[in-house]
Formats: C-alpha cells, structure tokens, sequence
C-alpha cells in the first residue's frame, strides 16, 4: 500500500502549503496519538529545529495528541539524533521531530521515532495515514493528556555524546571551528567539544528562526573554510540545521565529505578489530570510497538514497556503519541514527589514534570526479521517464564502457531530480552531466 504522506524522510513541505499547515498538524498529532495509544500508555517527545514556524507545529501537535489521551513532553530546540535518544531512555512510545533539516526556514516537517529510537515501521505510518483520512474525535475529558516540559534535556544529550569516546578522552591542544548552521546543535555542540577539551571557535550559532541553513552549515562551506583558514584551526565541523548530517574542512581549507569521513571511520573500526562486517553506502556514494575499502578488504554495499535505506541495510546484514556523501553517518556502535556530533567525535578519535591531521588522513581515498546537478521540476509526471532521458541516459552509460557511472533520480524530499555523472575524466563527466540535465530541464517544461 503506497503512502499517501509519508516520504523517505517523514513529511515535508513549504510552510502553509498542505499538509505543512496548523490544521493538518493537528491532525497530525490526533492520528499519531490514536496510533500509539493502540499499542498501550502512550508517552511521546516532542523537539524541534529553530525554525520560526516551530512554534506554531509545535502547539497544532501538542493539542492533537493530548486530545487523543497522550502525555506530551516536549524538548524544545534539539538536534534529531537527540530526540531519537531521548526517546529511548525516557521509555517513550514515540519522538516527534519539527524539523525540514538542511531547507532553508520556509520549509518545515515532521519525523517520527519509535520507542526504540529507530525510524517508525511502515505499518505504523500506514495507520497513522488511515486515521488521518478518518474524523477526529476527543477523548473522555479525564483521559486527556496531560504536557510537561523536559528542562535538562540539553544536558542529558551533551553527556550521551561524551560517552561515546573512551572515558579520559581529551582534545587539549586541537583547535576546532564548529559552524552551527543556526540551527538545533547550537547549543550542544560548542559544549561537547569544549567539554572535551579543544579549543573551539563557533560560527552561525545565534538562530532567529529565519536564518537556518542560510548561507552557513553542512550545505554552504565557504563561511566555515574561510574561518579555519583564517583562524589557523586544526580543523572545521559543519552541522546542517537539525544536527543529522556533517561536513568537515581540513587545515589547508579544503572540503571534507560524508564518504571520506565514512572511510576515516570505517578504517579505525577495522584497525581496532570492531568493523563487525562492512560499510554501507548510497547510489549516490563516490566510486572512490568503494576502491578504497576493497583495498583494505572491507565488504560495501550501495543501498537507495536516504538514511532510512542505510539504517535498514545494515540492520539487515548485521552491520555497524553507514552513511551518505551527504553527512549522514550512522554509528550503530554508539547510537539507532544519523548523529553528526557522534560522527565528529568518532571521526577526532580516530586521527588521535592515528596521530594524524585531517588532510592526512584522507588521502587513502582518491575520489573519481563527480558531478550533481540538481533540475526543479514541477511534478506531474516524472521527467525521468521520458524516452529521450532513458535514451540519453542508457548512452552515455556506454560510452563510459564501465569506467564510469550515471545515476537519475528523483529527490525524496523536494521537487528535484538529481542528474549525476561519475568518472574519471572530469571534463568529460561534466559535459555528460550536463547534457543530461538540459534534457531532464527541456522535457520538464
């Protein structure tokens, strides 16, 4: 059964544009609340990123679920991976997230957690969608639920974050620059490298509710490139808006992505004998990355673009690590999802072990070049099954003769269709890029 809502990362849209309005989010909440409450007492968590419309989605939730009889707490502004842990160790049946993560401030959504911090089985989302399309009642007035407010909810996740590397762990002497994104690591963040030890200078930390993402954090690195440089800093750390995802820049400036830091990770799990069998990666995951590992014999697989597909892989192999070019790194070691601030932190240990700088340290994997163009289109029908795409797509495929790779696909959570081209010919994978992402834009129109 198709969803009707739900993508691969919850729901998600521009603010007062349905579903992402007051109304439906409260709705929203009733249908969860009915949901949960079937399997039993129902207590849910509730946080947010530090977006302005936060506010709003976050009353619109509060009064659908306690109209359904569940017991509300809410967090205020976290990162998501917090609310995941959170979840879990208050023994809640549930965590909401009001987030729309790296979008710009005019956008919001919303994602779930089970009680076991994981991402809601489809059986759970299907019954929330079917209440969603029944009429919404009350319950009795004595059963309602009743909201608290957890105060030392920052505190409780800054100390989960430490204890993920060894107890005694310093960074004395490392000297860090933590971009923030203005979003819900704010906070955090800056306190658990400081925490730690390292001497850390802190940008786009002063959220507003309208100026997350906004030309600073994982998806704009030139303010954080800038600053190490400038700042003589051993290295940089970009969060995006909700904490999920990181980016890092070495010394000398240069831009340090999710599959590189995968493989620092992957590589120090191995070195230590605590791989416990492969790395999964995404479509989207560089060549490079998958030459590296099987140089040092370590299993790869690619799962579809998202990090529910990467939790699900390597919950179904047994495996521990995973991630996304884009900064989605799952450390099953540590934690049940994507953390940027437990990814950092395993990323600083492992060239503490290695005695080794950043731009060192990345050098054992050399990245095909790569080129994504991302094409807007207006929906209707997918543009990616168009006869000359398909025809277009199938040809530069062989002409590449299995040196190279191309990868269409539609975004999960905008109205986009990312066109990438990989090879080893930088310019000839450009002029291949774009040419397909012209043809993606004519059929488009």
């Amino acid at each position: 059964m198709s969803k009707k809502y739900f993508g691969t990362d919850g729901i998600r849209g521009r603010v007062g544009q349905y579903p992402i309005t007051p109304d439906f989010m409260l709705k929203l909440g009733w249908a969860a609340g009915m949901a949960f409450r079937s399997m039993g007492a129902c207590k849910v968590l509730v946080g947010k990123d530090t977006r302005i419309s936060g506010y709003m989605f976050e009353s619109a939730l509060e009064a659908g679920l306690t109209s359904a009889g569940a017991d509300v707490m809410l967090l205020g502004p976290m990162p998501t991976p917090a609310i995941a842990y959170l979840t879990r160790t208050f023994h809640a049946e549930a965590g909401i997230v009001i987030s729309a993560s790296h979008n710009p401030h005019d956008d919001n959504g919303i994602k779930f957690f089970s009680g076991k911090g994981t991402k809601l089985p489809d059986e759970v989302e299907l019954m929330i969608e079917e209440l969603l399309d029944t009429p919404m009642t009350v319950v009795e007035s004595s059963k309602i639920g009743k909201v608290s407010r957890i105060n030392d909810a920052s505190g409780r996740y800054i100390e989960f974050c430490k204890s993920s590397v060894p107890t005694g762990t310093s960074f004395a002497g490392l000297k860090i620059v933590l971009d923030c994104a203005h979003g819900a690591t704010y906070k955090v963040a800056p306190s658990v490298f400081r925490e730690l030890g390292a001497d850390v200078v802190v940008l786009s930390a002063h959220p507003n509710g309208l100026n997350i993402n906004d030309n600073c954090g994982s998806t704009h690195m030139a303010p954080l490139q800038a600053a190490v440089l400038a700042e003589r800093a051993d290295l940089g750390i970009a969060f995006d808006g909700d904490g999920d995802r990181v980016q890092m820049v070495d010394h000398t400036g240069a831009v340090v992505d999710g599959d590189e830091l995968l493989f620092i990770i992957a590589r120090d799990l191995q070195e230590r004998g605590k791989l416990q069998g492969g790395v999964v990666g995404t479509l989207m995951s560089n060549l490079g990355l998958e030459l590296a590992l099987a140089d040092l014999a370590i299993p790869f697989v690619r799962a579809n673009v998202g990090d529910r597909y990467v939790i699900s892989e390597l919950l179904e192999r047994d495996w521990l690590v995973g991630g996304e070019n884009s900064g989605h790194i799952v450390c099953f070691s540590h934690t049940t999802t994507g953390d940027a601030i437990i990814a950092a932190l395993q990323v600083l240990m492992a060239l503490k072990r290695r005695a080794e700088g950043l731009a060192q340290s990345r050098q054992a994997l050399r990245k095909c070049p790569q080129v994504l163009i991302n094409v807007r289109f207006g929906g209707g029908v997918s543009p990616l099954e168009h006869p000359t795409v398909k025809e277009a797509s199938d040809r530069v495929t062989q002409a590449m003769a299995g040196r190279g790779r191309v990868l269409l696909r539609k975004s999960g959570t905008e109205p986009l269709v990312r066109v990438m081209v990989e090879g080893e010919d930088e310019t000839q994978v450009r002029d291949y890029a774009e040419e397909l992402a012209k043809l993606v834009t004519e059929v488009s129109a």
